[in-house]
């Protein structure tokens, strides 16, 4: 009899496993060519929803209230167009090239326009967003945002690329690279400096604009070098290793998952990181570590804590089972719009696991360590560390689960998906409505690579295979353009504070935001009543700096006189500190 119940059990299993199958393959047969759409509609001045945009301009949304999303944002163009640029080189869609090439000149022009982050020459290519006519948007705002310029290298050195395969060299050359080489040339020069993270919240360091940043210096090197620019090379590898060296700090192998952002006073269990991943995926690397590659041990465990975060958090996830698929957001402590589930993050989920699941079958097996065995003890309660072949039980085994659980992130979206297959940034984490900004640009981008990524489709190798982590990290800006040293100091101070009362810092030099109080640091709590910030500034400098306190909008200033260090030459230095 129990032989029968297995039997009954393992039956009614791969019929649920079907029928989900079943489903989400009609959902991604309906909702592409909507997604599609969607993109196309808030591009340029002939989009149906990007009225008033100059051509190649991606609007986020063309929602003007409640949220206002009508400005453009250098890295959700750059993620945007590097998806139909990959659609356009892999043949896919050769109708794009008029828009690519409208993209290309916008964001020619668009690196030319003063901003308050500075001119082209003095920072203002660190500047996030601007009005869809292409003049700057002068309003407060998080920035810098160190992540554009690299992710719009990224997108244009992947239509460089194919046309030098298609015979167009001195295109590249002449256009493309002048372009391609501000960007490259400030992450270079200023990836040791703070930014704020992809939400816009945070001014610290974060792991998704270190892992793009280094994605966008290898292949720029390697571009280099196709055309002859060579004397690029050295500086963009040398500051490459750097972060590909900083890189590792952000794991957290206690808790067995990475640390989104240095600062910021949260859990660091957050959706940057799985963006991560699917952003700098390269199928050449396998399973790496050192770059965590979707399959990677460090990646699938970081994934599973992350996904588990939410599934006590949000009353449409009540009486899922633990092992199964969930809504989940942006991270957990989130309060924008109230903290909802974010469609491009759910999707983000489901394209890291296709992304495995093509690596694994492309080299006929998979690896369980000591720090995935977590992840994969979620589909089958007694696998053992070690490596299975695909013609094993194991392997079979696995790779049905996890496809069945990638499935259910696609299930979750197709649930909450807006009338006729709109997609919002959020939907309402208790009655699973769709909410805040309407018709998401990236919402929709996110659902194209998703369903790519469960076709087996993959990008152009970058460069990942075989790399590894310098032993020791600098922490020197440079590249082809110099940089001044840097050295990196850890800001502590005692300070009690309220629910809902934060202390940030502000200082004499651009490091410390120049005195600033709107753009102050956000210094993290994880350790109160000490508040801890690391930031890379200016070597062998007379510096001072404040502390302030933030509160339902009100700002309160440390009392006089201001406090002050002259920084070391090298290494790095610690300030400990009390609120006074």
């Amino acid at each position: 009899m129990k032989f029968f119940s297995r039997l009954l059990t393992s039956v009614t299993l791969v019929t649920a496993v079907f029928a989900q199958s079943s489903s989400v393959d009609s959902y991604i047969a309906s909702e592409s060519p909507i997604a599609k759409a969607g993109v196309l509609a808030n591009v340029g001045s002939s989009g149906a929803k990007s009225q008033g945009a100059k051509p190649g301009i991606v609007i986020a949304s063309p929602s003007k209230s409640n949220p206002d999303y009508l400005y453009t944002w250098t890295r959700d163009s750059s993620l945007v167009f590097k998806a139909l640029i990959d659609q356009f080189t892999s043949g896919a869609d050769t109708s794009l090239r008029g828009l690519i090439d409208d993209f290309v000149s916008a964001e020619t022009a668009l690196q030319q326009v003063s901003n308050p982050s500075g001119s082209v020459s003095t920072g203002g290519l660190g500047e996030p967003k601007f009005n869809i006519d292409q003049s700057a948007f002068t309003g407060a705002w998080g920035r810098p945002q160190r992540d554009g310029p690299a992710l719009r290298a990224t997108a244009i050195i992947g239509y460089a690329n194919w046309l030098i395969d298609n015979s167009n060299s001195s295109w590249v050359t002449s256009k493309l690279w002048p372009v391609i080489k501000l960007d490259l040339d400030y992450v270079a020069s200023n990836w040791n400096q703070s930014t704020f993270d992809l939400w816009e919240e945070v001014n610290s360091a974060s792991f998704f604009t270190t892992a793009v940043q280094h994605r966008a210096l290898r292949e720029g090197a390697a571009l280099a070098t196709k055309i002859g620019q060579t004397s690029v090379v050295s500086g963009y590898n040398t500051q490459a290793g750097n972060l590909l060296c900083f890189l590792q700090s952000y794991w957290n192998p206690t808790g067995g998952y990475v640390t989104a952002n240095t600062g910021g006073g949260r859990s660091g269990r957050d959706s940057n990181t799985v963006l991560t991943s699917i952003h700098t995926f390269d199928a050449a690397a396998g399973c790496d570590a050192t770059t965590f590659q979707p399959c990677s041990d460090k990646a699938l465990s970081n994934l599973k804590v992350y996904v588990d975060a939410f599934r006590s958090i949000y009353g449409i996830n009540s009486g899922i089972s633990s092992s199964s698929a969930v809504a989940v957001g942006r991270y957990p402590e989130d309060s924008y719009y109230s903290g909802n589930p974010w469609y491009l993050s759910v999707f983000a989920v489901a394209e890291q696991l296709y992304d495995s699941l093509t690596v694994w079958n492309a080299q006929g097996s998979l690896n369980v360590t000591s720090t995935s065995l977590a992840f994969f003890r979620q589909f089958s309660s007694t696998v053992a560390t070690g490596t299975y072949a695909s013609s094993s039980t194991t392997f079979q085994t696995l790779t049905t689960a996890i496809k069945s659980f990638a499935d259910g992130f696609i299930a979750v979206n197709a649930k909450y998906t807006g009338t006729n297959g709109g997609l919002s940034e959020q939907f309402d984490k208790s009655t699973g409505s769709p909410t805040s900004a309407s018709d998401l640009t990236w919402s929709y981008a996110a659902a194209l690579t998703a369903f790519g990524a469960r076709d087996g489709f993959t990008s152009p190798s970058w460069g990942a295979s075989g790399l590894t982590s310098p032993t020791t990290c600098s922490t020197s800006g440079g590249g082809s353009s110099g940089g001044g040293s840097t050295v990196a100091v850890t800001f502590n101070v005692q300070a009690t504070t309220v629910w809902g009362e934060n202390i940030h810092l502000t200082g004499s030099v651009d490091a410390l935001q120049n005195w600033s109080p709107d753009n102050a640091i956000l210094l993290s709590a994880a350790n109160y009543p000490t508040w801890s910030i690391t930031v890379n500034v200016p070597a062998s400098t007379a510096i001072q700096y404040k502390y302030i306190r933030k509160y339902n909008g009100a700002v309160t200033w440390e009392s006089d006189p201001n406090n002050q260090f002259t920084s070391p030459a090298s290494g790095s230095f610690t300030l400990n500190d009390s609120w006074r």
